[in-house]
């Protein structure tokens, strides 16, 4: 059983977002890792997306009393908690690489440099949590995504205040949203998918 006492895991949904189905990912990932804390949020305020990414940046950190936080979905979370690296608690984010853009504005943060590791479900340190939610979060490109707004559009800002972001190297092993080229057959600790089909992937690769 692997022992993460410095990690809370974590989900926050909305009524009508499932919460019965974030609860069985909660329990895929307390089969072999014990936390230091579980919470299941459910916010009956919460009924659309944009809702829903407001509460991750501002209600969020409320709930976390660890150094760390795991926030994982309903179709996202741990699956091969074998690949845990200690050194990812150095960091104060970590989720799964993103795939190159075919645009000249996605994945770039403040400055317009690309930027690789995002994604939602993932680690994240209090620290990171309090400093993101010292900010506005806006709308950028027609969204207010949560991922975003710490990955992107305030990467530099949180840097500077101290915030170790992962490379794209150490985010290869940690999770997989796309399929890309440097993750091609690769096991990952954890997932996150919406596409019809990926989980599939994940049992056979796993």
């Amino acid at each position: 059983m692997l022992k993460l006492p410095t990690v809370t895991l974590i989900c926050l949904t909305g009524l009508y977002y499932k919460p019965e189905e974030h609860k069985k990912a909660i329990d895929k990932c307390l089969e072999q890792i014990e936390f230091g804390a579980v919470k299941l949020i459910m916010d009956k305020k919460i009924d659309n997306v944009d809702d829903w990414n407001k509460a991750v940046i501002y209600d969020l950190p409320k709930y976390v009393f660890t150094s760390h936080a795991l926030f994982i979905h309903a179709d996202g979370y741990v699956i091969n908690p074998d690949l845990w690296q200690k050194e990812w608690l150095d960091l104060d984010y970590i989720g799964s690489p993103w795939p190159l853009p075919k645009d000249s504005f996605s994945y770039r943060d403040e400055q317009g440099n690309l930027q690789r590791v995002g994604n939602g479900v993932g680690l994240r340190s209090k620290k990171l949590m309090d400093l993101a939610a010292s900010l506005p979060l806006v709308y950028r490109h027609g969204n207010n995504h949560e991922d975003g707004h710490i990955c992107c559009w305030n990467r530099k800002w949180l840097e500077n205040q101290g915030c170790k972001f992962a490379t794209f190297e150490q985010a290869l092993l940690f999770g997989k949203e796309h399929e890309i080229p440097e993750n091609k057959g690769m096991r990952t600790f954890l997932f996150h998918t919406t596409k019809k089909g990926f989980l599939n992937f994940y049992k056979k690769s796993a």
